[in-house]
């Protein structure tokens, strides 16, 4: 089958022709195209999502994760992290057993803890009841319950390193976010193993020329991905480029979607509570934000529009997020790799989605 595209994204180049798929695979890539449009790009890849359109994944079941995954597939998203707020133990263990082992939709690969191992003074939406203080016994409980593919924690928090040395045994991606983090703990957080940073600036230690926080650790630190919600709400657009700047290559575009993303306005839940979502934004009973609306197509252009090339805003939602779950074939087109494909119009509008070789969505 034959994409009948003009061209393709290939290891960070746009190159011209049309795309061959074969057998679930790419087979070959800048064959003659005439009249071809569009462009192909590598299926995005989002390492948080709290549900999406009408299903929170805190409390979904199988048809709940197949309404939500299909409806991701048409941003483009080919595969995904369902993330699970703070919550009671036995609320995260039920979820994480109701997730499914085969998905119709976006493709699920594995589960984002996002607590309850944070500070109590960088809540952001999460209920601070249900907080814990690190305690290695729980998460050896949860990892057992579920496909735990990374968890969200706050590494200054008394003995989080033995969470930490946990994870990393496990092959499980500690990411640290809802933390009050210094530089130096910070530091040593990712000397430990941690190789990433949940949505960076928000429900953290504020980035100052004195005190630059675990924001300030992160931007510097080559070896560590830092994790952006870019929907013009959570971070501004300065902000944004400051970011770039300092760490292009190494941003992870996210969205932080909530059940009310794809809906538009209306009253939602998000981890067991109502979230109200106006003018597409989503905020708690306090009025504080709680999660976003955004899709990853959408955080790609808004990156785009910022002056990065398209090849680097694309790939800051496909193969940067697929580098930090150590996915060597996801997030990238290339001869003989699975046949996640977006096919994009020049305004970066889905047209159609193929996943595995297979047409998905063509809208």
């Amino acid at each position: 089958m034959k994409l009948g595209v003009a061209a393709a994204l290939v290891n960070d180049e746009l190159v011209p022709g049309d795309v061959e798929v074969a057998g679930g695979r790419i087979a070959a890539i800048g064959l003659s195209s005439p009249g071809g449009r569009g462009i192909a790009i590598p299926g995005l890849v989002d390492l948080q999502v709290n549900g999406f359109a009408g299903v929170d994944f805190s409390d979904a079941d199988a048809d709940g994760y197949r309404r939500a995954g299909e409806a991701l597939l048409e941003t483009g998203v080919t595969s995904f992290l369902p993330t699970l707020i703070t919550a009671p133990e036995d609320r995260l263990m039920a979820a994480l057993r109701e997730v499914p082992e085969q998905s119709e939709g976006a493709r699920i690969l594995g589960v984002h803890l996002e607590g309850p191992f944070i500070s109590p003074y960088r809540l952001g939406t999460h209920p601070a009841a249900e907080r814990r203080d690190p305690d290695v016994a729980m998460l050896e409980r949860l990892v057992d319950a579920g496909p735990i593919r990374m968890v969200t924690l706050a590494p200054e928090l008394p003995h989080a390193h033995r969470l930490i040395h946990m994870l990393v045994r496990r092959e499980i991606v500690v990411s640290c976010g809802h933390s009050d983090a210094t530089a130096e703990q910070a530091k040593a957080a990712f000397d430990w193993g941690a190789r990433t940073v949940t949505h960076l600036f928000n429900a953290m230690r504020p980035f100052t020329h004195r005190d630059p926080g675990i924001a300030g650790a992160a931007l510097v630190r080559d070896d560590v991905v830092v994790q952006l919600i870019l929907d013009g709400v959570h971070v501004s657009p300065v902000a944004a480029q400051l970011v770039w700047r300092a760490c292009a290559g190494r941003v992870a575009l996210v969205t932080d979607a909530m059940a009310g993303a794809g809906l538009g306005d209306g009253v939602f839940r998000l981890g067991g509570f109502d979230v109200t979502v106006q003018n597409g934004v989503a905020r708690n009973a306090g009025g504080g934000l709680a999660g976003s609306t955004l899709t990853l197509i959408e955080a790609v252009r808004n990156l785009h529009d910022l002056g990065v090339s398209l090849e680097d805003a694309v790939a800051a939602a496909s193969a940067v997020p697929a580098r930090v779950l150590r996915l060597p074939q996801a997030g990238r087109l290339a001869v003989g790799l699975p046949a996640d494909v977006v096919v994009v119009s020049e305004e970066l509008a889905v047209e159609r989605v193929v996943v595995e070789g297979r047409v998905r969505v063509a809208l």
